[in-house]
């Protein structure tokens, strides 16, 4: 089931319905792309044609932060819960264990995707990684890692670029690496090596993570000023209808 929220198709699935429907688009062979939206990238889809065309060629959207769940209820058409990037990508990573998946990190401060390699090889042992790959290449840099990847021929890339440059970095170059399914995953990595503390799972349950880590990182301010924008629009299209 999809729920249309401000033009874009929202996949409104369990966690592990979504996890379910990423293998299929693994075993299918073919390239995927997967978006984990939240307000800002929708908000800023509305504003700029190449970053709305970023989600509907998505294959699959999940709806990562509170603030997309609030909305859809709000609209009328109430998703099952908030999947966020670092979710998903744990779980997937769970999953390719036993599947005999190959799996590859791209982006991150240089030394941050192996140390998060490290940890996923910890804790999911078996896991098949097929290789990793620092954010901050250069533009000549970028051709010989495509190539790379491509020989690599990794079933899930990970990409952690910060939207939307890494959703963008994936409709540029996923035809060319081939059979991979790709998702942007923000963050994850500095979350899943150690460097970033992730809020605590009660602080999660009761959907305040956005607070702790606005807490713990008072430069997301200026990203976290758009949420009344995207409130605004939301509120302004579909009034204060509560499903």
């Amino acid at each position: 089931m999809k729920v249309s929220l401000l033009g874009v198709e929202i996949d409104a699935l369990g966690m592990e319905e979504t996890v379910e429907r990423v293998a299929g688009l693994i075993n299918s062979g073919r390239p995927h792309r997967i978006l984990t939206i939240n307000p800002e990238f929708l908000y800023q889809a509305q504003f700029e044609e190449r970053i709305m065309k970023l989600a509907q060629k998505a294959d699959l959207i999940t709806p990562d932060g509170i603030g997309i769940v609030w909305a859809c209820r709000l609209a009328g058409f109430p998703v099952k819960e908030r999947i966020t990037g670092t979710d998903l990508m744990l779980r997937l990573v769970e999953r390719a264990s036993p599947e005999g998946w190959r799996v590859y990190l791209l982006g991150g401060a240089p030394g941050v995707a192996e140390e998060a390699a490290k940890k996923l090889q910890l804790q999911y042992p078996g896991l098949n990684l097929a290789g990793t790959h620092h954010g901050y290449f250069k533009d000549n840099e970028e051709e010989l890692l495509v190539k790379k990847i491509k020989e690599l021929k990794p079933h899930l890339l990970f990409v952690a670029l910060g939207a939307p440059k890494q959703e963008l970095w994936i409709d540029q170059h996923i035809q060319e690496i081939g059979t991979a399914t790709a998702i942007g995953v923000g963050g994850s990595f500095d979350v899943v090596s150690g460097r970033v503390e992730r809020a605590p799972r009660w602080v999660r349950r009761i959907n305040l993570e956005w607070l702790y880590r606005l807490l713990k990182e008072p430069s997301r301010l200026r990203r976290q000023a758009i949420l009344p924008l995207f409130a605004w629009l939301v509120i302004r299209k579909y009034g204060l209808r509560i499903s």
